[in-house]
């Protein structure tokens, strides 16, 4: 598992790749967490496109950056979720706190 991150104007992107679960997400926050503290990004994006499995760590991973942003004011968005990982995150209700898509930018009328 691993995270690349850019940051422009603004908005910090962190491409993850691979599995997200319990032990590979303490690394991942770690990763992203420096970055989000060291720039103060109006915008975390978190791109799922390469993620192949996921869990509950996963939704953890994402409500923790919403946590960490919402602080000072930025927001989170999630794009590029498998069908199976696009649905964890609707019924964890994060769809009502941020905006995430499905690959290719689909979503669902509830999410616009």
């Amino acid at each position: 598992m691993g995270v690349q991150i850019s940051s422009s104007n603004g908005i910090l992107t962190a491409y993850l790749d691979g599995e997200i679960d319990h032990h590979t997400a303490p690394s991942l926050r770690e990763q992203i967490d420096e970055v989000i503290r060291s720039t103060r990004p109006l915008q975390v994006r978190l791109d799922f496109y390469n993620v192949t499995f996921m869990d509950s760590s996963g939704v953890g991973l994402v409500m923790g950056r919403y946590r960490i942003v919402q602080d000072y004011g930025g927001s989170v968005q999630v794009s590029n979720l498998s069908d199976s990982a696009y649905k964890v995150m609707q019924l964890s209700g994060l769809s009502k706190l941020m905006h995430i898509s499905r690959r290719g930018g689909e979503q669902d009328e509830t999410d616009q």
